[in-house]
């Protein structure tokens, strides 16, 4: 039986890793916040004491995907030094032990480490520039795992992601189409919409098979934030409020957003023999998910 450490467990991706551990694996979950509901709560993993006492409550382990992550990318812009321990610090320890252990290390990054200026979807070894306090700090975070455990660590940049927990754009889509009449929603930047129900079995194949280095993993397509909006009110049947597209200059926010940051998940998909879903079939099988779990619920 494999023994994979999974952080951020109770977030909307690692909860979604430890739904999908494959057979054959258990995924022992740790989290940040004290009333997480996993088995290992309340660790700082930026602290290099709290992370060696967790590992030796956990046992032996034969990897780690590392979730967790400071994710207000606007609050970042505030809070850098937060940010920085959470997205760069607790790789470096966290990537420090394993290699200390000999085992792999997958860490999931991000788009905004790229600047957006490109016109064709970006490459791993493309040049990276992040506009923002949160790309900066996840860049920090892929550059020291990857120092402190060269042969072992696997960064996996995502983007634009959503999944049946946590907060994310399809829910608060509509949550506003409940409430008002009319909507309006940036239009001139570009991504891939995401599911973690697609992410995390490709996350799961990485840290089994795949060799130390970067990938891209992002749905496959592309979209801008409208076209995402318009298809979450669509797939989800709600009709009668309108979508109104505008630009970035009319929606301003404290953090830049790349205007251009599709992935090109090539390496990935030979790695895996296929590609994640293309991102508006894999939104309607999370509306469906998500409707299914709502009647439960009832």
């Amino acid at each position: 039986m494999k023994r994979v450490l999974v952080t951020g467990a109770s977030g909307m991706l690692g909860s979604q890793l430890m739904l999908s551990a494959p057979i054959g694996t258990q995924a022992l979950g740790t989290d940040l916040r004290s009333d997480a509901p996993v088995e290992f709560a309340g660790v700082d993993l930026a602290d290099e004491a709290a992370v060696d006492a967790l590992l030796a409550q956990v046992g032996a382990i034969t990897g780690v995907i590392h979730g967790a992550a400071f994710t207000a990318v606007d609050l970042a812009e505030e809070r850098e030094s937060d940010a920085k321990r959470a997205n760069e610090d607790a790789c470096r320890v966290l990537a420090s032990r394993c290699a200390s252990r000999s085992i792999p290390i997958v860490v999931v990054s991000t788009d905004f480490v790229f600047d957006g200026g490109g016109t064709r979807p970006y490459r791993e070894d493309d040049t990276v520039r992040p506009l923002s306090a949160y790309g900066r700090t996840k860049l920090a975070g892929e550059k020291a795992a990857t120092l402190a455990h060269p042969k072992g660590t696997r960064i996996v940049r995502t983007q634009w992601l959503y999944g049946p927990r946590g907060k994310h754009f399809p829910g608060t889509i509509l949550k506003l189409a409940s409430e008002r009449p009319e909507l309006k929603v940036v239009h001139d930047q570009i991504g891939s919409p995401t599911s973690t129900l697609e992410l995390a079995p490709a996350l799961w194949d990485v840290l089994a098979r795949g060799d130390a280095g970067i990938y891209h993993a992002a749905c496959d397509g592309q979209a801008s934030w409208f076209e995402f909006a318009c298809a979450t009110l669509e797939l989800s049947g709600v009709r009668g409020v309108k979508v109104a597209p505008c630009t970035t200059e009319e929606f301003p926010r404290p953090a830049v957003r790349p205007r251009y940051s599709v992935l090109d998940c090539s390496k990935l998909a030979k790695l895996r023999g296929k590609t994640l879903a293309p991102w508006r079939k894999a939104l309607e099988t999370f509306l469906a998910v998500s409707s299914q779990a709502e009647q439960h619920i009832k």
